[in-house]
């Protein structure tokens, strides 16, 4: 599945919207990209999935690791693609941690996976969530990379789509100077 195919994919089922949104990073943007509009159909998610997997096959994971909310859903399917367990980590008390309940093994290889990189500080987050708990990180990736440059780790990362949506302090904001109104749809609260 190319990148044409999946923004095709997300525009079909208004999961690419255009107006002005606070992300969860907390920055402001023109475009934001609802992945749930379009995970919600499971054989998107299965597709989507699949392709992800066999981007990242070759880093040899043993599980997948995603953060919830966003990451839940397509790290289920990339990992049921390379046939290896699936967990995820939460918030709690404002700090990312494993879900109670699951563990990984003393360098267990994990790939961490999300749905959409901005800034990439889940996805460092969710990394160290990992390292924390034992596992070894090989790789991550994500349905869409949607920093103006792209994101950096310290493992490799891919994303099924590369593309530059800006996005702003509230300081630089230019939408914000024009007095356009605001909508915050991300799943963390935004302060």
């Amino acid at each position: 599945m190319d990148s044409i195919s999946v923004l095709e994919l997300f525009r079909r089922c208004e999961g690419f919207l255009e107006g002005h949104f606070q992300l969860s990073s907390g920055l402001h943007s023109a475009g934001y990209l609802q992945c749930a509009r379009v995970l919600q159909y499971p054989e998107h998610a299965e597709t989507l999935g699949r392709a992800l997997a066999e981007r990242v096959a070759p880093l040899q994971p043993a599980v997948v690791l995603s953060p919830a909310l966003g990451g839940v859903i397509i790290g289920h399917e990339v990992a049921r693609s390379l046939g290896v367990r699936a967990v995820f980590a939460e918030r709690r008390d404002g700090q990312l941690t494993l879900r109670r309940g699951f563990y990984l093994e003393q360098g267990e290889r994990v790939l961490v996976v999300e749905d959409v990189v901005t800034t990439g500080g889940s996805t460092r987050e969710t990394i160290d969530v990992a390292a924390e708990a034992g596992g070894a990180v090989v790789g991550a990736a994500a349905i869409i990379d949607r920093g103006e440059e792209p994101v950096r780790f310290e493992v490799p990362f891919d994303a099924l789509v590369r593309m530059s949506l800006p996005a702003y302090e509230v300081t630089e904001c230019p939408q914000c100077a024009a007095g356009e109104s605001l909508t915050k749809p991300g799943s963390r609260a935004n302060t």
